[in-house]
């Protein structure tokens, strides 16, 4: 029972964001967060990583795909609709990526219920949605809860998840993701010398934004 509750503490989810994957873009429609596990000072600097991840992997998900990227000690999970409404989730390793599609899922769903498409394409975020995106967070951060309502009501199929052990995978031939920190004109440069100090340190031993 204690073991239970201990891994149920433990498996975390720390943001939800609604993108628009354009022709040469992605930009933000939405976000919630979850940071509160992170000491005070790195969630600035998290919440800036997330941003930046997120629209980095939609801009190299083909539109219908699932992908699930392992990045330090973050997964991050990714779901592009048929229309471009694209949603990313990061969650810790012990969340189990099927859950966290099924929440993606029912997050793009509820958000183009609600939010109709002319208001995704102008590149900023929109007015309404706001608070669910915490809602759903808070509902779905216990897994075990989470998953047995998920197989229940959903016919996700696991096998269209694909998985990467690195966002190096994700990127396309050439890219490093080094230099698209460097360029990235939204990262300050506190964000970019914590980034790079991070990724140097977890080459050794595991340490990262937590």
């Amino acid at each position: 029972f204690t073991s239970t509750r201990v891994s149920e503490k433990m498996t975390k989810l720390f943001s939800l964001v609604v993108l628009y994957k354009g022709e040469s873009a992605a930009h933000i429609l939405k976000a919630g967060w979850d940071l509160s596990s992170l000491s005070f000072f790195q969630r600035g600097t998290a919440q800036d990583f997330i941003t930046f991840t997120s629209k980095i992997l939609v801009e190299r998900t083909g539109v219908g795909a699932r992908q699930s990227v392992k990045e330090a000690e973050y997964m991050c999970h990714v779901f592009v609709r048929g229309d471009n409404l694209s949603v990313v989730c990061v969650s810790d390793h012990e969340y189990p990526p099927r859950v966290a599609h099924t929440m993606m899922q029912r997050v793009s769903e509820d958000f183009a219920g609600q939010i109709k498409p002319p208001e995704w394409t102008p590149g900023q975020e929109v007015t309404g949605f706001n608070g669910q995106l915490e809602v759903y967070l808070n509902k779905f951060q216990d897994p075990t809860q989470s998953d047995a309502m998920s197989r229940v009501q959903s016919d996700l199929d696991e096998t269209k998840i694909v998985l990467h052990s690195t966002i190096e995978a994700v990127l396309q031939r050439g890219e490093k993701l080094d230099d698209l920190v460097d360029k990235s004109e939204a990262l300050s440069m506190q964000s970019k010398a914590f980034y790079k100090t991070a990724r140097k340190t977890n080459s050794c031993c595991g340490t990262s934004w937590g």
